[in-house]
């Protein structure tokens, strides 16, 4: 009988520490990227970030060690909620993070509202998001954020009156057309017409020669970040379009500074209204760029998806130092809520009411800076809030 309780007792011992973290000295951050498929670039870009974070400022923070447990999402929304799944209940990560695309974002809301798990948002940019759940934050942007002025500048001091909108047919590719739609029409301009295309591997020389047979002033067009921006771009000149007087308005991942260097010259000129630029200058910045360029390459620039990620850890560990290493969901959330920073992009906060990212916007134009393009601010939008959530009420 009492070899029987010994046995009893050992398998109890046993269950607990199943489910309970090996060290109570370790946070474990779940981080669910794609490192293969069509957007693994993005994920690479964006655990550089991550790592040059955690090589900056340790993997220790108020005595307790930070621990990151990594998950493929491999381009599929079922691979990556199943990830969060996993990393939820199996490896009781206490936070979550990561998230390039808005369906694996959506799809884990209702985990990490179950499991009380924080889950900082690095890039999914769908303004509906942090809505889903009260455990969602996000350290990137939302599209109505930047999308929102980059129209009504462009029909307040860009000169365009008419413009075409062409987007990915996907939720953030619908936010933002929608976006740019209300306040460019708002600001007095019109739209002449829509399109949509699809997102994965499109052939845009169709949709373009549509746009360039009406002829409008000025074309918006958002495509998802990695190779279509590029060849978006491209086909835009290659159909001529640019020497028709069209004016391309891309969302900031045409010129994202992975890929800036790619294009020719034709894309000097070209504006865009982004969050983060490698050419902002502030020490912080300057900073942040010579640390990238140290550990990845003379010549390579830290971009938007990035900077997503590199704040992310600054919030994971600020909570952290904050709570002394021991995270509970609710808690954890209050010390998001109201967070300031100093990002390289410029002074961050999280919004204590929507959980969302409250920064500048900057209006850029690609110029030729020492022989290489550069996205160069030439007009700054101070802390933009999110104006989705202002539209609906949610402020």
């Amino acid at each position: 009988m009492r070899s029987f309780r010994l046995f009893a007792v050992a398998a109890a011992v046993l269950a607990v520490a199943a489910v309970t973290p090996a060290h109570a000295d370790t946070v474990r951050v779940g981080v669910i990227l794609h490192y293969t498929g069509p957007f693994a670039r993005l994920g690479d870009t964006m655990q550089k970030a991550i790592d040059l974070y955690m090589k900056q400022h340790g993997d220790t923070v108020a005595g307790t060690k930070i621990e990151l447990v990594k998950r493929d999402a491999q381009g599929s929304v079922d691979t990556s909620k199943r990830m969060a799944q996993e990393l939820l209940t199996r490896d009781h990560v206490q936070f979550l993070t990561g998230f390039i695309l808005t369906p694996e974002a959506l799809a884990a809301a209702p985990d990490v509202t179950q499991a009380k798990v924080p889950m900082v948002i690095m890039n999914a940019a769908t303004a509906v998001i942090t809505t889903k759940s009260p455990y969602i934050t996000r350290t990137s942007l939302t599209l109505p954020q930047t999308t929102e002025i980059f129209a009504k500048w462009a029909a307040t001091k860009g000169g365009i009156k008419r413009v075409y909108t062409a987007v990915s047919d996907y939720a953030p590719g619908l936010d933002a057309e929608g976006a740019f739609k209300r306040a460019f029409t708002a600001n007095g301009g019109t739209i002449v017409d829509s399109v949509r295309f699809p997102l994965m591997n499109p052939d845009f020389a169709p949709f373009l020669q549509r746009v360039l047979d009406r002829k409008p002033q000025g074309l918006y067009a958002f495509i998802p970040g990695g190779s279509q921006p590029v060849t978006f771009v491209k086909t835009f000149h290659d159909l001529g379009l640019d020497r028709a007087k069209i004016r391309l308005l891309p969302s900031a991942e045409a010129v994202d500074e992975n890929d800036l260097q790619n294009l020719p010259d034709f894309a000097v000129g070209m504006t865009v209204a982004t969050h983060y630029t490698a050419a902002y200058k502030s020490k912080v910045n300057r900073e942040f760029v010579a640390a990238w360029q140290k550990a990845y390459g003379v010549g390579k620039e830290p971009d938007l998806f990035a900077v997503g990620a590199y704040d992310g850890m600054a919030l994971i560990y600020h909570v952290v130092e904050k709570l002394h290493g021991k995270i509970d969901g609710d808690k954890a959330m209050a010390a998001i809520k109201g967070w300031k920073h100093e990002s390289p992009r410029g002074p961050i906060m999280i919004d204590p009411k929507t959980r969302d990212i409250v920064q500048n916007v900057y209006i850029c134009r690609v110029e030729k800076v020492n022989g290489r393009l550069a996205n160069v601010p030439i007009e700054t939008y101070p802390m933009v809030k999110d104006p989705w959530k202002i539209e609906n009420h949610m402020e």
